[in-house]
């Protein structure tokens, strides 16, 4: 039985995918994962937080899109931990 990890945002912001607009997303649906993995950033005037994850496993898929606003405690996305 597998089990579901859900990443939250840790603060209201915009959530990115990568660290820049041509930079490659930092994980795509289907890698794996590990712990303290960077899966994305939320940006909140200027200022850059990474969101890591806190589990290990497959990333099964994003529940929001670059460059979505999010509200804290708001799922980003789902681990399928091993």
């Amino acid at each position: 039985m597998s089990v579901t990890h859900e990443v939250l945002s840790p603060l209201p912001g915009t959530f990115y995918r990568s660290a820049a607009p041509d930079a490659p997303p930092f994980k795509q649906e289907g890698e794996r994962v590990e712990i303290g993995d960077v899966v994305g950033l939320i940006e909140v005037m200027k200022q850059f937080s990474e969101v890591t994850a806190e589990e290990a496993g497959r990333l099964q898929r994003f529940l929001v899109a670059n460059a979505d606003p999010v509200e804290p405690g708001q799922v980003l996305l789902l681990i399928e931990v091993d």
